[in-house]
C-alpha cells in the first residue's frame, strides 16, 4: 500500500513542532467566554429512546441552538455510560467561527473566505508514538470492543435503529490518500454496524478494495475538535489526502498515530476522543436503514454495507459527539466549508466573485447563492456551471451582482424579483447527477438542476437601485438622536 507523505514525530526536540488539537480546551473556552451557547443537561437521559434529540427539538422549538452537553446519558446496555454525550455544536455560524479561531462577527461572508483561503495551502499531518496519543489511553479489541457502551442516539421516530453519524476515515489503497466523510452507521449488534455510502470519495475506495476481495479497513472519529471535522468538509477532488487539508484549515498539523488494528499502515487521529476501527467485509449487504437525513426527510431503507468492528480506543475521559442531523447543527456545518472551496473553484475563472452562500433554507446543500462583480455578460452563468459542477449537492443556484448581499435572504430574493425574467434569466439543466437523498429526485442518482441569473446585464441600461447616501448614515448616530434606553428596548 503506498503511503502518504507524513513528517514523523517522535519524543525530543521536535515535540513542539505539533500541538494537540483538544476538542475539550475548544468545550472550556467557549464555556469560559459565552457561557450562553453551553446548555448541560444534569438529569440521566437515554438517547436511544429520542430523549437527547427531544431536548434539542424543544429548544429549536424555541429558536435556541445552543451545545448541549448531557452529562449523564445511558449507553445502549441501559447503564450509565462512562462518555457525557455532545452535540448541537456546530448549530450556528458563530460558534463554528471561534472554532477557527475568528471573531463570532467573522460569522458570516469573512468565515467561508477564510476556509477558502486556507483551502489554498497545505499542512502534512506528524505521526506520534502511539504512548503519546490521547485517543490511546484506553484500547478495547475484539470481544471487549463493545458498542452497547456507548450513548449512541436515535434521532428520529422512524429510524431503523441508534446511529453513530460521525466521520469514518478510509485510504486509498492505490494513493494511500485519507478520505474523511460524514456517513450514517447505523448499531447492528454489539461489534457490528450498518453503512450507508453514496457513490462519492468513500464509496471508490471501498470498491476499489471489494473488486480485489479484501475487506475496507475504516476508522471512525467519535469526537475531535470542531476543525477536523470543518476541514473533513472540503470539496477537493477523489485523491486528495484529507488529513493535509485538516491540518490547513485547523492551521496546525493534524497528530496522527498507528491504528490498533493495522498499525502503520492506517493512521488515525492521535488526539480524537473515541474512535471505532472496523472493516467492511467485501459482497456482503445488509438491509440498512431507514433514517432521518440531512433534507430533513427519511433516507429509505436499502441493502447496505457492513462494518465488522476490531477495536475502539479513548481518552480516559473521553466525550462522545453527535450530530442533529436534518437540523441546523447538520447544515450550518455542512454549508460553509463547501462555501469556501466552491469560492475557490469560481474565483480560477470568474476572478470578480465576491461571495458564496449555501443557505440553511436549502440545508445547507442545495441552494447556492453566488455574488460576482460583473464586467462581462456570461459570467454568471459560468460562475453557476463551475458551483455545479464543484459540488453534486448543489441543485439550485442563483447569481446576483455585488451589490447584494447573499447572507441576507430577503435582498437574494429581491433580486431574483427584479432583475430576472424567467425566459431568459432561467436554465434548467437535465440528466445531472444528484444526491442520492434527495427526496424530490424520481431518479436514484439522476436529477435536474437549475440556474437563476439574477444579475444585471452589463450591454445595456438598467434602473438603478435606490440607496440613501452612505456618508450621511455613516455620520447617523443612533445612540445620541434616540438615547440608549429606546435601543435597548429593541435589541440594539
Amino acid at each position: 500500500m503506498a503511503l502518504a507523505r507524513v513528517e514523523t514525530l517522535r519524543t525530543g526536540p521536535l515535540q513542539g513542532a505539533a500541538s494537540e488539537l483538544s476538542f475539550r480546551r475548544y468545550l472550556d473556552q467557549l464555556e469560559r467566554d459565552t457561557p450562553e451557547e453551553v446548555l448541560h443537561v444534569h438529569s440521566a437521559i437515554n438517547p436511544s429512546a429520542f430523549e437527547a434529540t427531544a431536548v434539542l427539538q424543544r429548544l429549536e422549538e424555541r429558536n435556541k441552538y445552543p451545545l448541549v452537553v448531557f452529562d449523564k446519558p445511558l449507553a445502549l446496555n441501559g447503564k450509565p455510560s462512562a462518555f457525557p454525550l455532545v452535540t448541537n455544536i456546530y448549530a450556528t455560524r458563530e460558534r463554528c467561527a471561534r472554532a477557527l479561531g475568528l471573531r463570532p462577527e467573522q460569522a458570516y461572508q469573512e468565515l467561508g473566505l477564510e476556509y477558502a483561503r486556507r483551502e489554498e495551502r497545505r499542512i502534512a499531518p506528524v505521526v506520534i508514538d502511539a504512548a503519546a496519543a490521547p485517543v490511546k489511553q484506553v484500547v478495547r479489541r475484539g470481544d471487549q470492543a463493545d458498542l452497547r457502551e456507548l450513548p449512541i442516539v436515535r434521532h428520529h421516530r422512524m429510524d431503523g435503529g441508534p446511529y453513530v453519524d460521525m466521520t469514518p476515515v478510509m485510504r486509498d489503497p492505490e494513493t494511500g490518500a485519507y478520505n474523511i466523510a460524514f456517513l450514517r452507521n447505523q448499531y447492528r449488534g454489539p461489534r457490528k454496524l450498518g453503512i450507508h455510502m453514496s457513490p462519492r470519495h468513500n464509496w471508490q475506495i471501498a470498491r476499489k478494495h471489494e473488486e480485489a476481495g479484501r475487506p475496507t479497513p475504516v476508522a471512525i472519529v467519535v469526537g475531535h475538535h470542531p476543525a477536523f471535522y470543518i476541514g473533513a468538509l472540503n470539496v477537493s477532488p477523489f485523491g486528495e489526502d484529507d488529513y493535509h487539508v485538516v491540518g490547513s484549515i485547523a492551521g496546525q498539523p493534524l497528530r496522527l498515530a498507528p491504528s490498533e488494528t493495522w498499525g502503520t499502515d492506517f493512521l488515525v487521529p492521535a488526539d480524537a476522543e473515541l474512535i471505532i476501527e472496523g472493516e467492511i467485509a467485501p459482497g456482503v449487504r445488509e438491509a440498512e436503514g431507514p433514517f432521518g437525513e440531512f433534507p430533513g426527510t427519511y433516507g429509505p431503507q436499502r441493502v447496505r454495507w457492513v462494518i465488522n468492528v476490531t477495536a475502539i480506543t479513548h481518552r480516559r475521559d473521553a466525550i462522545y459527539q453527535d450530530i442533529f442531523v436534518g437540523h441546523r447543527d447538520n447544515w450550518v456545518l455542512g454549508a460553509f466549508p463547501k462555501e469556501g472551496s466552491i469560492f475557490n473553484r469560481i474565483k480560477g475563472v470568474v476572478p470578480t466573485v465576491k461571495a458564496v452562500h449555501l443557505p440553511s433554507s436549502g440545508v445547507g446543500r442545495f441552494h447556492c447563492y453566488i455574488s460576482i462583480d460583473k464586467k462581462v455578460d456570461g459570467e454568471s452563468k459560468q460562475a453557476a456551471l463551475i458551483a455545479l459542477g464543484a459540488c453534486d449537492f448543489v441543485k439550485h443556484v442563483v447569481v446576483v451582482d455585488s451589490d447584494v448581499d447573499v447572507y441576507r435572504e430577503e435582498e437574494v430574493l429581491w433580486s431574483i424579483a427584479t432583475r430576472v425574467q424567467a425566459d431568459e434569466d432561467v436554465d434548467i439543466i437535465r440528466n445531472v447527477k444528484g444526491a442520492t437523498l434527495d427526496p424530490s429526485q424520481t431518479d436514484d442518482i439522476m436529477t435536474a438542476k437549475m440556474i437563476i441569473d439574477a444579475t444585471r446585464p452589463v450591454r445595456r441600461p438598467f434602473e438603478a437601485r435606490i440607496d440613501v447616501p452612505r456618508d450621511v448614515v455613516e455620520r447617523t448616530d443612533l445612540e445620541r438622536l434616540i438615547g440608549r434606553e429606546q435601543l435597548a428596548r429593541i435589541g440594539l
